[in-house]
């Protein structure tokens, strides 16, 4: 049965920025594919964790700050020591500073860099080697449609963005053959925290909406879809995808 090919019953998952907005929803619909679920953030939520716990399975959350290459490189080992594996891992926290690029401080450049494009290439490098031990592994990188255009004020998280785009077409070549998919999720305007202050502005909200062909911005269930997918065997083909979740904004 082809939905079977959709299950994940008992695989252990790891989403980073797991407890809020898109990444809540990743962790909330691999829980209930069949995964064992620990969410990485700085905050737990009580929410996610009853939700996963009502699909029957196991859920921890791993206190971690990605904007510390020190606490980076501990996260993986922590889950290796505590759980034993990690079979699925989701690249999703991610900040954004928005300014415009002459009044752009070091500061704001290395920190979005640190945390939405190092972060997750050390957190797949370290998952990586264990996957490889048993031929098997997914990793979903979250990228965005500024993945593939330059928006405004954005230009660390425009160049992050792009940075995440290379980098799962890069493992993705190297790890394929080891039985790794690596493949990435570009969201387009999606209401959540990173975007508040977008929302907020009832100009630029309208015009965001009026130009997406779906008529409305994006909510983070709209994604769930897609990483279960790429979560699951029925992806087994897919290596190195920039798959869009925009509305239809890209194709405009």
């Amino acid at each position: 049965m082809i939905l079977e090919r959709f299950r994940i019953d008992g695989w252990v998952a790891v989403v980073t920025g797991g407890t809020r907005g898109i990444g809540e929803a990743i962790s909330m619909a691999l829980g209930e594919a069949g995964a064992d679920v620990v969410a990485v953030s700085r905050t737990p939520r009580p929410k996610v964790e009853k939700a996963i716990a009502s699909c029957g399975r196991r859920y921890v959350h791993l206190k971690a700050d990605l904007t510390r290459r020190e606490e980076v490189r501990e996260v993986i080992p922590s889950i290796l020591e505590r759980i034993g594996r990690v079979d699925i891992l989701v690249n999703n926290a991610g900040i954004i500073r928005r300014k415009a690029a002459l009044e752009y401080s070091e500061e704001d450049w290395d920190a979005t860099l640190e945390i939405d494009l190092t972060a997750a290439f050390l957190l797949s490098q370290a998952a990586a080697r264990d996957m490889m031990k048993r031929g098997r592994g997914k990793i979903i990188n979250i990228g965005s449609i500024l993945s593939f255009q330059g928006g405004i004020n954005v230009a660390a998280y425009a160049s992050a963005k792009h940075g995440v785009a290379g980098l799962t077409k890069a493992l993705a070549n190297e790890w394929a053959k080891h039985g790794i998919n690596v493949n990435a999720i570009a969201p387009g305007f999606f209401a959540t925290d990173l975007t508040e202050a977008l929302q907020n502005d009832p100009e630029r909200s309208r015009s965001i909406a009026a130009r997406i062909p779906a008529g409305r911005w994006g909510r983070p269930e709209d994604i769930a879809g897609a990483a279960v997918f790429l979560a699951s065997p029925a992806s087994d083909f897919l290596h190195g995808v920039i798959l869009p979740v925009d509305g239809g904004w890209l194709g405009w």
